[in-house]
Parts: C-alpha cells; sequence; structure tokens
C-alpha cells in the first residue's frame, strides 16, 4: 500500500462539478492499494497517518501529529500510484488492486481512521476527480508499507 500524505492548509474533491469532500488543516491523501496488500499493509499506512509529526510546535519544528492539531483528513483512492513506467511510456497498472478489492480496503481505511476520531472527508471510488490542493510547507511524505517492514 503507498500513500502520498501532503500537509495541507485545506483541500477539496471535486466530481462532476460539485465539491463532494472538504478539509481544512490537516493531510491530503492518495492512497494506493496493491493487488496482494493484506490487513498488515493497511495498518501499517493507518498508523503513519495518525502519528506523522509533521505540523510545527510553537518553537516552528515539525514536532506535532495530525491529532494534536485538531487535523483533518482528505482520503481519495488513487490507483495510479501502482502505475509502472519502466519501460516504454504507457504504464502499466497491473499491480493495482481491481475495483472490489480496493474499494473494500479504501472504505477500512476510511472506517478506521474516522473511528480513531478523525474527520475524514473523501470522493467517489472510481469516479473522475478534481483534487484541489492548498498544500502547506510544502510537506509531502511518500509512505509505502512495503518499504516500512
Amino acid at each position: 500500500m503507498r500513500a502520498v500524505v501532503q500537509r495541507v492548509l485545506s483541500s477539496e474533491v471535486i466530481v462532476s462539478g460539485d465539491a463532494v469532500g472538504r478539509i481544512g488543516k490537516g493531510f491530503n491523501v492518495l492512497l494506493g492499494i496493491k493487488d496482494d496488500d493484506t490487513r498488515e499493509d493497511m495498518n501499517y499506512i493507518e498508523e503513519k497517518i495518525k502519528g506523522l509529526r509533521v505540523f510545527e510546535d510553537s518553537e516552528g519544528k515539525m514536532n506535532l501529529s495530525l491529532n494534536e492539531v485538531s487535523g483533518e483528513i482528505l482520503l481519495i483512492s488513487q490507483f495510479t500510484l501502482y502505475g509502472d513506467a519502466r519501460k516504454g511510456r504507457r504504464p502499466s497498472f497491473i499491480q493495482a488492486a481491481k475495483g472490489d478489492t480496493a474499494k473494500s480496503m479504501y472504505d477500512t481505511m476510511v472506517n478506521n481512521l474516522r473511528s480513531s476520531g478523525f474527520k475524514v472527508e473523501t470522493g467517489i471510488f472510481g469516479a473522475e476527480m478534481k483534487v484541489l490542493i492548498e498544500n502547506d510547507g510544502p510537506v509531502t511524505i511518500l509512505l509505502d508499507s512495503r518499504k516500512g517492514f
């Protein structure tokens, strides 16, 4: 599982001209699910998102977590994070999880983060989306569960 976590002042996702998810200060998370991801992969990414200390403390150091700043999460499914462009010019997405599997894991991640007390907004799984990001810093962290354990 992969996640691109961006610290934002605000973020919004638009589908067919309508805003379907919107957050203030927090994380814009693009989540890619691999065809053989497990509960262990999901738990790793979830814990990293909840615990990342990338918000500034009173001394201006990145030392605070999302919870400590009452941050919100905009979680967007992004199968293209498993695009493999090593050969040719057109990426292959063969490693990305198929729709039903990916949606189930995505929904579980959303529910888990909400159960942990976070405000979590989403896009619409599988839809063509426009994501507006007011990046803060900018701070962008790439998480990959297979490189983490």
